[in-house]
């Protein structure tokens, strides 16, 4: 029993989602007979509900992959695995197989708000007694709980997407993958992108986004009406770019969005093409609205010195008619903005 509390102590005390993920396992398979654990991506493929290994035991360690589910040549139809298919189709907390002989299988579904995106796979050489399993589902569900607190405390409480405390370590793993990531792949590619087969370096972008005239929307609607613009600006945000791309509210208007392996053609269009969504949008009571975007690539310096940069762009774009989108780089080579060059001169912000 005492290990098993000491490493319910050590999954505690992680606050990243992979080495929170990376923890449980590693508990799990130290428990006797078992043989095997996998944590499960499940996703839809193309409208096909599948799955995929997200963090699996190799040559003795664990490793997570930040490939796109999507073009993850591991992934499987979930129809593959009918036991588990059934458990999620009847909202189930747990599913038993044996898939091979000799192999008995336990599913974990991790359930946020009525959906499964992570399950939990254990395998063990002999059928799973009943006390078994409580210790199993009992260190489970203090994984599960502690996942909720920490997915809670990660994000914006009005409009769900991550909080500006998050920001510092998914910029630190947007440019250099941990050493958990086994693979770290291409994202995908945007929908009629011009990557593919493009000459230039696929890299990361950090571009801020501002809503133009915000303080006047509150001041004529009230803040309920304002606070409304924020959720469905958040929302045109999250249809607008991959889920491989990072999304975060910074505080009142202001938003961040960190861009992965694209291009800077990409780069441009899927920024200009969120500018265009939110200009045609019709806002409950206000109306049509308009956002400033400043964007810089990602490995300008440190996150700091790299939201400056953005946030100059940002507030050319602001002084100049709002409504656009403008590319830091482009402003200092047009002799529109000077570079700062010496780390002593950025502008904390």
């Amino acid at each position: 029993m005492k290990p098993i509390l000491q490493n319910l102590a050590d999954m505690t005390a992680h606050r990243d989602h992979v080495r929170l993920e990376v923890s449980v396992l590693s508990t799990l398979q130290q428990l006797s007979s078992v043989s095997d654990v996998r944590a499960l991506e499940i996703f839809n493929d193309a409208g096909v509900p599948s799955l995929r290994p997200r963090t699996w035991l190799a040559e003795g360690r664990f490793v997570s992959t930040r490939t796109s589910a999507s073009t993850d040549p591991r992934r499987e139809p979930l129809a593959h695995y009918p036991a588990l298919s059934e458990c999620i189709a009847d909202r189930r907390d747990s599913a038993m197989a044996s898939l091979r002989r000799g192999n008995y299988t336990l599913w974990l579904p991790v359930w946020m708000q009525d959906k499964v995106s992570t399950c939990l796979e254990v395998t063990q050489t002999r059928p799973f007694s009943t006390h078994k399993l409580d210790v199993i589902k009992g260190i489970f569900q203090v994984y599960k709980n502690y996942q909720s607190l920490l997915e809670y405390s990660e994000r914006d409480a009005l409009t769900g997407l991550l909080n500006r405390k998050t920001f510092d370590e998914q910029f630190s793993q947007l440019i250099a993958p941990t050493e958990l990531v086994a693979d770290a792949g291409l994202a995908p590619l945007y929908p009629d992108a011009p990557d593919a087969g493009a000459t230039e370096a696929l890299q990361q972008w950090l571009a801020l986004v501002d809503i133009d005239n915000f303080k006047q929307i509150n001041d004529r609607f009230g803040h309920l009406f304002g606070d409304e613009v924020l959720i469905l600006v958040a929302n045109l945000l999250r249809k607008s770019f991959r889920s491989e791309d990072r999304i975060f509210r910074f505080g009142g208007e202001e938003f961040v969005v960190l861009l992965r392996s694209i291009t800077l053609p990409t780069a441009r269009k899927v920024l200009e093409r969120f500018r265009a969504a939110v200009q045609e949008y019709t806002f409950p009571q206000i109306g049509h609205i308009t956002v400033s975007i400043g964007f810089v690539g990602a490995d300008k310096g440190a996150p700091v010195e790299v939201l400056g940069l953005a946030d100059q762009a940002l507030y050319y774009a602001k002084e100049h008619g709002r409504n656009q989108v403008r590319y830091y780089d482009d402003l200092v080579a047009q002799g529109l903005l000077q570079a700062k060059v010496a780390h002593d001169d950025v502008e904390l912000f």
